[in-house]
């Protein structure tokens, strides 16, 4: 128990009674603080004013008893342990009214007894209010934006859904708009100021969407730069477009980081009930596609809208919604393009390479659901998946043997700029017991550019790590090679559009040769990627790249195939 003395409110119409308690347990170390009342009327004011740590009660009291005392305390809605102090109440009685809530019956003047179960409710009573805490704050998270604390996308549907539903129960059509305001080159803040300038703007903007809008209207972060706004009762497209217009006010005047002004636009999509919908996410859909098409536009407007509009991007919006779950439901697979060594013919490493197979769809070219996972930052969360996934694979390959084997990770440059990276490869490398040599990351020479300060930092921590770094689709993003010095890089991929047509094409051997002579220079080793042809095997040994990756080689396989070909490589050797 706390050092602070215990706050009691005792029910009793003797003050001697409720004297002697506190000095009774007082000599038995139990320190209280009481206050005593026998109405219903005082007991549920002081209830209500005051908090208590417990309720001690008589039973019998002039019109006024334990049971009657119980109820008041039920009614407060307060969870205080509440214990019968009587030397006027049968057993049977006693035992009835703990059924009915009340957590103890100690016998008037048995203060022995009545200390441990003090001690014992008021534990219970901790404890109850810690699963109390640990509940509401399950329920922030879940429901609840952290930056701006609006609630998010979760909340936002549900209470979308209850309000349809509701309407529908009460037999009238529902009428109401929903708004999906998304700000206008956005990532444009982020990159210029940093991450922590636009958090600070993402608050404002949160403010004052809720200082304008009223209480009967909902708004809701949906994520990153979007926000939602539910409008119940709109029924005319009219009505919605002066909101829309009243809306876009909030983004009037400039915000403010360290003394510069910076301008922000909304491009907000606008879908009304029921024309463009009857459920939230078609909605959500359908507003979101209008905020697309105002942002093709240029931004800094509003559309409704059109069943006319381009079908991909309804297409689009529900296969986003899809990849969102295809994690959780194992929809996701791997992949896996082997490297050869050069000198001895032999894999020696594989490339992870995602996959999805959708329920509907089958299986999704990676193309068309990378780059919208990159467009949406969906990117981190399967990019952390791979990570864990591949690492548990080769680690797979070293139990059976194969102890040599190494596996490379594409990040992209959304993950790479995240500081969660770190974290990631750690756990991944954790969780799978992997040797940290036997990971290599793949970045593109275009994301190592975009901040070369910050890249250079976090290659760093990553080799000091001991993870490998390569660098992907080499000499297809700068001109400029000073980079590489200033880089920690182990690899250097040569992009497939160099070899493809390097028996042919005498620019591109000459780009190979120098690639290659470059990164020996700096000892850098060379991964030729997209190698289909022997006559491009025999050109690239000749320039001594270390190592071939391409169709020649085999095309992408399940973990299992490259097991045999690793089992059937050591057969041989």
């Amino acid at each position: 128990m706390s050092d602070r003395p215990i706050r009691v409110l005792v029910v009793d119409d003797v003050e001697d009674d409720a004297y002697l308690l506190q000095a009774e347990l007082g000599q038995r170390g139990v320190s209280i603080e009481y206050h005593r009342v026998d109405s219903e009327i005082d007991m549920a004011a002081e209830l209500a004013s005051d908090a208590w740590d417990l309720v001690i009660s008589d039973h019998n009291m002039p019109g006024f008893d334990a049971l009657a005392a119980l109820e008041v305390l039920k009614r407060s809605g307060r969870d205080i342990p509440f214990i019968i102090h009587s030397a006027h109440i049968s057993h049977q009685l006693a035992v009835s009214a703990m059924y009915d809530g009340v957590h103890d019956f100690i016998p008037k003047g048995q203060y022995e007894r009545m200390v441990p179960v003090i001690e014992r409710e008021l534990r219970g009573a901790q404890a109850r209010r810690a699963v109390r805490q640990a509940d509401d704050r399950i329920q922030q998270l879940s429901y609840y934006d952290k930056l701006s604390a609006l609630p998010n996308q979760n909340l936002f549907c549900d209470k979308v859904t209850e309000w349809l539903n509701t309407s529908q129960r009460q037999g009238r059509t529902a009428r109401g708009a929903l708004f999906v305001i998304d700000i206008d080159r956005f990532l444009r803040v982020n990159a210029s100021f940093g991450y922590e300038a636009g958090n600070a703007v993402l608050k404002e903007v949160s403010q004052r969407l809720t200082e304008v809008l009223q209480s009967d209207v909902l708004l809701a972060r949906l994520g990153g730069d979007e926000f939602g706004v539910f409008v119940p009762g709109i029924g005319e497209r009219q009505s919605a477009e002066v909101f829309a217009r009243w809306i876009s006010k909030v983004f009037d005047s400039p915000f403010m980081k360290d003394g510069i002004e910076l301008f922000l636009t909304p491009s907000t999509g606008v879908a009304l009930i029921p024309t463009d919908g009857t459920q939230v996410y078609e909605l959500l859909m359908s507003a979101e596609t209008a905020s697309a098409h105002a942002k093709k536009r240029g931004g800094n407007g509003f559309l409704f809208y059109d069943r006319t509009m381009n079908a991909a991007s309804t297409e689009r919006v529900a296969l986003e919604s899809d990849l969102r779950h295809a994690v959780e439901r194992s929809e996701l697979f791997l992949e896996f393009q082997p490297v050869i060594d050069a000198q001895s013919g032999t894999i020696v490493s594989a490339e992870a390479l995602v996959r999805w197979n959708h329920p509907r769809l089958g299986r999704v070219p990676p193309d068309r659901f990378i780059t919208l996972a990159d467009e949406t930052g969906l990117i981190v969360d399967i990019g952390a998946w791979v990570l864990n996934e591949a690492c548990r694979c080769c680690r797979g390959w070293h139990v059976a043997g194969f102890s040599d084997m190494k596996v490379s990770v594409n990040v992209s440059a959304v993950q790479f700029g995240q500081p969660r990276l770190l974290e990631a490869v750690r756990d991944a490398l954790s969780h799978s017991n992997l040797p940290p040599k036997a990971l290599m990351l793949e970045i593109t020479e275009s994301s190592l550019m975009q901040d070369a300060e910050s890249t250079a930092g976090m290659l760093r921590a990553l080799r000091n790590m001991g993870v490998r770094i390569s660098v992907d689709d080499f000499g297809t993003g700068y001109s400029s090679l000073s980079y590489l010095k200033r880089f920690p890089l182990d690899v250097i991929k040569i992009d497939k559009s160099f070899v493809r047509d390097l028996c042919v094409d005498e620019e591109d051997a000459a780009i190979v040769r120098a690639i290659i002579a470059l990164a020996h220079s700096m000892r850098r080793s060379t991964i030729a990627e997209g190698v289909e042809t022997a006559e491009q095997v025999e050109l690239l040994k000749r320039e001594n790249c270390e190592f071939f990756q391409g169709y020649y080689f085999g095309r992408p396989m399940n973990i299992e195939r490259i097991l045999e070909r690793l089992e059937a490589q050591k057969v041989q050797a």
